[in-house]
Parts: C-alpha cells; sequence; structure tokens
C-alpha cells in the first residue's frame, strides 16, 4: 500500500509525503523487526526473496556499513540479468537502511536507466530509505525512494516491489 506519511529520507525527521516528489511502499509482516532487517542485510536471505514473480536473484553482495555497497544481479524469466549497485549512507540497526541506488553492469559502472529500457524520466540514481518498525508483534516496512509515484507504477517498479514482498513474506513464514 502506498502511505501518505513517514520517515524523511533525508532527515529522519516526519514529513508528508507527496507522490509527485516520491514513492513510498508500506508493508507489514508478521516477523520480529531483527529477522526483516536480516533479510534486507544478509547477502544469502535476499537472494532468496528480492525480485519480481519468475526473477531470480543469482549474486548479491553486501558491505552493510556507510560508505559501503551492495551490488546485486537480478535475472528475468527469460534469462535477461539487471545489475543494480548501492552505496550505504546509513545503517541503524535494527531500524533504517538508507542508500543511494542505481543501475550497473556486471562490474559495477553505473548504467543510464534507458540501458534496461527505463524513460527518459527514470532517474539515474535514487535515494532510498528502508525503516523498520515494531508493529503488533510483527514488523511494518515502509520503503521511501526519490522516484516519482507515477514512473514507478508506470515502469512496473510498484508491481515488482509488491511481488518482492509477497516472497519475502513467504520466505519469513518458513523460519
Amino acid at each position: 500500500m502506498v502511505a501518505g506519511k513517514t520517515e524523511n529520507c533525508r532527515t529522519g525527521a516526519g514529513a508528508a509525503a507527496t507522490s509527485d516528489q516520491e514513492c513510498i511502499i508500506t508493508r507489514v509482516f508478521d516477523a520480529p523487526r531483527d529477522l526483516v532487517f536480516k533479510a534486507w542485510t544478509e547477502p544469502e536471505r535476499l537472494m532468496g526473496w528480492w525480485g519480481a514473480d519468475g526473477f531470480t536473484t543469482p549474486l548479491c553482495k553486501i558491505d552493510l556499513r556507510p560508505g559501503g555497497v551492495f551490488h546485486l544481479c537480478m535475472r528475468s524469466p527469460e534469462g535477461r540479468e539487471l545489475w543494480c549497485k548501492g552505496v550505504y549512507r546509513e545503517i541503524v540497526r535494527p531500524a533504517r537502511i538508507v542508500f543511494f541506488e542505481f543501475f550497473s553492469d556486471e562490474a559495477g559502472h553505473l548504467l543510464r536507466p534507458a540501458h534496461y529500457g527505463m524513460g527518459a524520466d527514470w532517474p539515474a540514481e535514487k535515494l532510498v530509505c528502508v525503516t523498520f518498525a515494531e508493529h503488533e508483534g510483527g514488523t511494518k516496512l515502509t520503503v521511501q525512494q526519490t522516484n516519482l509515484e507515477s514512473i514507478a507504477k508506470r515502469s512496473g517498479v510498484l508491481q515488482g516491489w509488491t511481488e518482492s514482498f509477497d516472497r519475502l513474506a513467504e520466505d519469513l513464514a518458513k523460519i
């Protein structure tokens, strides 16, 4: 679901989010916050759920520290590889992760979004803030990113997040 209010990714202070500036996705998981945080920060766990239906994540490297990077490959059902990389800006265990994310090649070099079929209005780099809040015995996860909600809907990114979170819920239920 798209939320109307969350923590501001840049400052950590409460701020109203508007869909013409950023995309915010919220989901509640029936799992402890620490476990949901680990699903985002341990490569073997992330590889089990990251990506839309039919996608796999055959490679993921994570250096979880401010200034550290993650680099991963998603493979489509047709076998096309999509690489992305991010640089961590802030890590607050187990409550918050902030990073810049961009498309890359296998070596980790920046690629323009058009390389992977995104429109000219897709940002070359996005600031992403992921918060993990305890909620009624589970975890409320909020992903806030600095790309327009309309672009995320049109490009299928919102659907991809939803499907990824469905897969994450299934993985968490097995533990």
